[in-house]
């Protein structure tokens, strides 16, 4: 269970894991932009799954917030350490670009690959997702 957002609309820092129905629930409801947030979330989510190499899925950013109006939809994958860009689906590989996955499904993804990072600097790469412009922390989500 996710704990309350914080005074400032945000989840307490930290990684914090739900599944869908609590997903959709805490910040996939309320009004269109944030309906629409959802299914954009779920698209690259699919995407991903289809690779059969995905790990790890975080959510992070305005859509996890209290804010009426998510910017957008920001995710990181991890993917297994065998994964082939080259051998996964081809309706999947543009979610592994960037650029082409922000301009075709809305959302800012990116990527690594399991063991890419020890235990300390994955923890150190999702801390830096957890920093907010003006430097404070907030809580990231993990899709599990």
């Amino acid at each position: 269970m996710l704990p309350p957002l914080n005074d400032a609309g945000d989840l307490p820092e930290g990684v914090h894991t739900a599944g869908w129905p609590e997903i959709e629930r805490r910040f996939g409801s309320g009004g269109s932009a944030r309906v629409r947030a959802l299914a954009t979330l779920r698209h690259p989510h699919e995407l991903a799954l289809c690779t059969g190499a995905l790990r790890k899925f975080y959510v992070f950013g305005s859509f996890v917030t209290a804010a009426p109006e998510p910017r957008d939809v920001d995710v990181v994958l991890v993917m297994d350490t065998t994964f082939a860009l080259e051998r996964c689906p081809r309706e999947s590989q543009t979610l592994f670009s960037h650029a082409d996955a922000e301009a075709r499904y809305g959302a800012s993804v990116f990527w690594l690959r399991e063991g890419m990072l020890d235990a300390a600097q994955m923890h150190e790469f999702l801390r830096g997702w957890q920093m907010k412009r003006d430097g404070a922390l907030r809580g990231i989500l993990e899709l599990v």
